[in-house]
């Protein structure tokens, strides 16, 4: 077993007094996988920025600016975002979205059941393959 050790005690990473982090699950689960370089750069500086919400108004030109993107790089970048489910953008707004599993996403989610109300397994797996119930 490797023993760790710390190169830079004095340099020990601490919770930051702001909001700003990155979800592990984004390894985990593998949804780095499935982002470009410059979405994962977006990625991040979103993160970095964003609220406790995690809103932001950010503009393309400071964004451009800031990740030495062209228009269409940051175009391509927020669009890979948006497929991955990482982030929801209504021109300014961007939110960067939980991680938690859900069964739909978007801005328009059909009401779901109740946590505390029971339902049947059989009714569950009929909803998963889209079979009305």
């Amino acid at each position: 077993m490797i023993k760790k050790r710390l190169i830079y005690p004095q340099r020990v990473r601490r919770i930051p007094g702001q909001f700003s982090w990155v979800d592990h699950r984004l390894v985990r689960d593998r949804h780095i996988e499935s982002c470009s370089p410059p979405a994962l750069a977006l990625y991040l500086f979103l993160v970095t920025v964003a609220d406790y919400q995690g809103l932001s108004y950010y503009s393309d030109p400071s964004f451009m600016s800031s990740l030495q993107m062209d228009a269409q790089t940051l175009h391509e970048a927020r669009q890979n975002l948006i497929r991955a489910g990482l982030v929801a953008y209504e021109d300014p707004l961007y939110q960067v979205l939980s991680l938690e599993p859900c069964l739909q996403s978007g801005p328009k989610v059909q009401s779901r059941t109740q946590v505390d109300t029971p339902v049947s397994i059989g009714r569950l797996f009929k909803q998963i393959l889209g079979e009305s119930s």
